[in-house]
């Protein structure tokens, strides 16, 4: 089984964010980048399903900034391959431009499962995994755990979250591509050693991407910061005087249905 997932460096989001000049995206240079959380996780249960079928997990990303550290990491935890995919990318890429550079790639890999992470912090689209399966054709779940594989019958099974904490079990034919969650286990970490040792002795691999023309994503025309309205009110007092505090401001408000 060869299994590959795509991995994205995304805004860390414990820094200010700050807005450019032209109000339409972040200003990128003030900006630090991490690996996405959820492609943590994708990579997680990809390592998790290798130790079990085995086969080789590949990762892949567009030649944007730190995505070496992040490959040497991802082979420092235990993947076999690292696949850049050169060109002239935006760091703050877009689900669109990812997909149409990502899919070739992955059609040349005869990949047997792609797992990415069911989306990233910067854009919350959750789009990738959906537009890389349409463009290669392959079936595709997203938002799911506890995946399981039938490489005999070619066959994945997985969960599928809905709202309130419905679960689905869900089943697709391979390949296929499936959005991660979570992953079986928490994310394994890479000693500094270890990344240190794969720096010295792994060779990423580079793949130029396909021209692509404009996929129809949609365009940014301003962006604004959140504007404060009014303020909080804290309730003072014991509990019986917080109850009637706020009794009393529902009521005010029109919010108090009373029965007689």
């Amino acid at each position: 089984m060869n299994l590959l997932v795509p991995l994205k460096m995304v805004p860390d989001l414990v820094e200010e964010l700050t807005l450019n000049e032209a109000g339409t995206g972040l200003d990128r240079d003030a900006l630090t980048y991490k690996l996405n959380e959820f492609d943590d996780q994708a990579l997680e249960e990809a390592l998790e399903l290798k130790a079990l079928h085995g086969g080789t997990v590949i990762v892949a990303g567009l030649d944007t900034p730190d995505i070496d550290q992040v490959f040497y990491t991802a082979i420092a935890k235990g993947a076999d391959r690292a696949v850049k995919i050169t060109g002239q990318f935006d760091p703050l890429v877009d689900s669109w431009t990812a997909a149409a550079a990502m899919a070739p790639v992955v059609a040349s890999l005869e990949v047997d499962l792609v797992l990415a992470g069911v989306q990233a912090p910067d854009d919350l689209y959750g789009q990738l995994p959906v537009l890389l399966a349409g463009r290669l054709g392959w079936p595709h779940v997203s938002v799911v755990s506890g995946i399981e594989l039938d490489p005999q019958a070619r066959i994945a099974r997985c969960h599928q979250e809905y709202s309130g904490g419905v679960m689905a079990a869900m089943e697709t034919a391979l390949p296929a591509v499936l959005g991660v969650q979570a992953a079986r286990k928490t994310p394994r970490y890479a000693p500094i050693s270890r990344i240190r040792q794969v720096m010295k002795e792994a060779k990423l691999e580079e793949v130029a991407a396909a021209p692509a023309a404009d996929g129809g994503r949609p365009k940014v025309r301003r962006l604004f910061k959140p504007e404060s309205q009014g303020h909080a009110r804290m309730l003072e007092g014991d509990v019986t005087s917080q109850i009637e505090q706020l009794v009393g401001l529902l009521a005010e408000r029109g919010l108090l249905k009373v029965r007689v």
